[in-house]
């Protein structure tokens, strides 16, 4: 079983930078597929961003392309989230996801394919 736990989240200002944390216990880190996913309040949860295990391959939603960097450190068992110039519109709870069996090689935005979930972590940004 494993284990995903997020850090990071908080409020700021519109034009700010966080950087999401996940930490995964419980499996051989290498093996997964991670992904990160946000849901704002009154809506359905959506697909952010997702990296292969090897690191090697990345995706987007087209709404983050080029200001959310996913990345991962095999040796701290850590995939980040780097968000930069933050919108109002990125208020979200974010959460990790692990996807041990590699469904989301091709289909990474599937969140039915995901294993594992963490908790989740409140962004909010003010206007």
């Amino acid at each position: 079983q494993v284990q995903l736990v997020e850090s990071g989240g908080g409020l700021v200002q519109a034009g700010g930078s966080l950087r999401l944390s996940c930490v995964a216990s419980g499996g051989t880190f290498d093996t997964y597929n991670l992904g990160w996913f946000r849901q704002a309040p009154g809506k359905k949860r959506e697909f952010v961003a997702a990296i292969n295990r090897s690191g090697g391959n990345t995706h987007y939603t087209n709404s983050v392309k080029g200001r959310f960097p996913i990345a991962r450190d095999s040796a701290k068992n850590t995939v980040y989230l780097q968000m930069n110039s933050l919108k109002p519109e990125d208020t979200a709870v974010y959460y990790c996801a692990a996807d041990q069996s590699f469904a989301t090689s091709t289909t990474p935005g599937l969140e039915s394919l995901y294993d594992f979930w963490g908790q989740g972590t409140q962004v909010t940004v003010s206007s």
